[in-house]
């Protein structure tokens, strides 16, 4: 038997170092040659690293969290044969001879001591309850296992941090060693006592990345927000209609496709909306593409797909690639190309609604929209109370480089779109 050392690999042009995010395997598990051992953050991405033999785990460098440098041993394996690195301590080194001791007078025999007593059977890590509607958290490679062995995860106790579930949860569920986690809590359920206890989740992977992000965000962009409402009654009727005389295999239409184009004529109309501020060089550029980002939550933490080129696509492409982009960052597929390039953001509440936000720019962007659900309302229209489908978008901006003005008049210009959205379209 030998040993084989593994070095952490270089995962990305120009990347020198990365973020422990998971380590899938641990001390002493059996690992096949492309088994997932290893899930690491670089400024670029996440990526999952693969076992490059068949072997026993015998040793793993670093905790989720810790930043390992390229080129460093990161994990060590027991493979047959000689593997890359020498698996033999070094011989100790001889002992002097011993000198002869006069012979000593036999001591008594010791008393016998009282057997130990057995040692505990080790607890199993507590369960966390999950919040009613939340997701299990889990790495790729334990939804792909939970899948294969159709096993819901949401029902898998998770004894990571925030419940996330390991592949030693996925193993213990499937032995029947451990309880399932309920998807939420009846009422009345739960026992009138007093809780104390806490939890310490460390702050790692795209969470801390996201961290960041917002702090860098806030701390150097004056953000100033606009809040607006839309009756969207006339595009409800057009959607509606569009949805029920599709085209074989198109998308079905949300209100974010019609929003998206609405965004491409007023951006158009006000070029230094759909603009990056470099805020070292003191350079805005403004751009003619309109490249949207769609905020898009996942179990992972949110991330920022982009469609390119909306000025490009119909309503219909639009929906379709906004779906992919979504789609693919969901579920943990989305490229390196599909996350980047975005020249303005919207964030959508989706049924959560609310009245209003204040969204934070996606810098270096100068602006972002948040779009909150329609809802139908009583509102006076011609002196009269009607019932109109209302909508509510709020806007943040880059006070450095846009005017009260200009933020203001973009979100006018969208809202007289929406509200007539024949003329989206000419």
């Amino acid at each position: 038997m030998g040993t084989f050392a593994f070095k952490m690999p270089d995962i990305g042009e120009g990347v020198v170092e990365g973020e422990v995010v998971e380590w899938m395997v641990a001390v002493g598990d059996t690992v096949k040659e492309d088994d997932p051992i290893l899930s690491v953050m670089t400024d670029k991405a996440t990526v999952e690293i693969p076992s490059p033999v068949d072997g026993k785990v015998l040793s793993i460098v670093g905790e989720a969290g810790d930043t390992l440098p390229v080129g460093v041993v990161c994990i060590e394996f027991e493979v047959e044969g000689d593997g890359n690195a020498s698996a033999a301590a070094e011989a100790p080194a001889a002992e002097p001879e011993a000198k002869p001791e006069p012979k000593a007078e036999p001591a008594p025999a010791p008393k016998a001591e009282p057997a130990p007593a057995p040692k505990p059977e080790p607890v199993a890590a507590p369960a966390v309850q999950r919040a009613p509607g939340t997701k299990a958290l889990s790495s790729p490679a334990v939804r792909q296992r939970a899948r294969q062995a159709n096993i819901d995860l949401n029902m898998v106790a998770g004894s990571g941090p925030a419940g996330r579930i390991s592949h030693a949860d996925l193993d213990a569920h499937i032995a029947g060693g451990a309880s399932g986690a309920s998807r939420s809590r009846p009422m009345g359920a739960s026992a009138r006592t007093e809780l104390n206890g806490t939890e310490e989740i460390k702050v790692i992977g795209l969470r801390r990345k996201i961290a960041e992000g917002m702090i860098s965000s806030y701390s150097t962009i004056p953000h100033f927000s606009y809040f607006e409402e839309v009756d969207v009654t006339a595009l409800e009727e057009l959607r509606q209609h569009l949805n029920a005389t599709r085209p074989e295999g198109a998308p079905k239409l949300t209100y974010l496709p019609f929003i998206m184009q609405a965004l491409v004529k007023a951006l158009g109309e006000r070029p230094e909306c759909n603009a990056l501020y470099d805020d070292d060089s003191n350079v805005v550029t403004r751009h003619e593409a309109v490249n949207l980002g769609i905020a898009t939550q996942t179990d992972r933490g949110l991330f920022v797909p982009v469609v390119q080129h909306v000025e490009a696509m119909d309503i219909w492409q639009s929906a379709e690639e906004m779906m992919r982009v979504t789609s693919a960052t969901r579920d943990g597929k989305a490229t390196a190309e599909d996350l980047a390039g975005s020249t303005f953001t919207i964030t959508s509440l989706g049924r959560l609604g609310g009245l209003g936000a204040t969204p934070i720019i996606n810098k270096p962007e100068v602006g972002i929209l948040g779009v909150h659900n329609a809802k139908d309302r009583a509102v006076v229209k011609d002196g009269n109370i009607v019932i109109r489908r209302i909508m509510n978008l709020s806007s943040s901006w880059d006070h450095r480089v846009v005017d009260g003005h200009d933020g203001a008049s973009l979100v006018q210009l969208v809202k007289s779109y929406l509200e007539h959205p024949a003329t989206i379209f000419m």
